[in-house]
């Protein structure tokens, strides 16, 4: 597959860039694409800790209080949950969000993002992220030729541009990250994905080293 590498402000379009097949070419599948979602968002849970139920308390088990007469309610011991220090009634149980994925379903989904992207018309390659200034507004007015939309993943190659990062950190509608930090969740949440040559070179070495 090939593609038009072009200039950040989106004027000027270069050489064409021959897109390796095997990592942008291939068909996509739903079922694929959700389950490494899924995957993702599980693991970003974080852990859910347990509360001390009425077997958990360290207190007397000693039957409080006389079973009549004493003109006050019937109890048992102190850890019930009515008392303070008493056990929590149906507390939060713990819970451990650690699923796993097959490292192959997981490339595959990679993959399969970047070519849903491809073939959808919403990848776009350009050159570099060399700016003339690192200003915000110079960077919006720049990339107002690309036709972006909504919202748009930028992804550069082993580290990131410093000016480009500097100027679109207060652009809700971009987002940036190096190629090792390409995922399909991000990828399928934006509208446009942005490739630098860099970032494409770094795909395709990662699933054909």
């Amino acid at each position: 597959m090939k593609v038009k590498v072009q200039t950040l402000d989106g004027k000027g379009k270069g050489s064409d860039l021959e897109l390796n097949d095997a990592v942008f070419g291939i068909e996509p599948r739903a079922d694929i694409l959700h389950r490494v979602v899924t995957w993702q968002l599980e693991k970003r849970r974080a852990p859910a800790a347990a509360t001390r139920e009425r077997a958990d308390v360290a207190r007397t088990g000693k039957k409080f209080g006389r079973q009549k007469g004493g003109g006050t309610a019937r109890h048992g011991d102190r850890r019930a949950p009515i008392f303070i220090g008493g056990g929590k009634a149906h507390g939060q149980r713990a819970r451990e969000f650690n699923p796993s994925l097959n490292k192959k379903v997981r490339a595959l989904g990679l993959k399969m993002a970047l070519s849903a992207k491809a073939k959808g018309g919403s990848l776009i390659v350009v050159d570099n992220l060399d700016l003339g200034e690192a200003k915000t507004a110079a960077l919006k007015a720049q990339l107002a030729g690309l036709g972006l939309g909504k919202s748009a993943l930028v992804i550069d190659g082993e580290a990131l541009n410093v000016g480009f990062a500097k100027a679109s950190a207060n652009l809700r509608e971009i987002n940036l990250l190096p190629a090792i930090g390409a995922n399909v969740y991000d990828i399928l949440k934006h509208d446009t994905l942005v490739l630098t040559r860099a970032a494409v070179e770094k795909l395709e070495a990662r699933f054909n080293g």
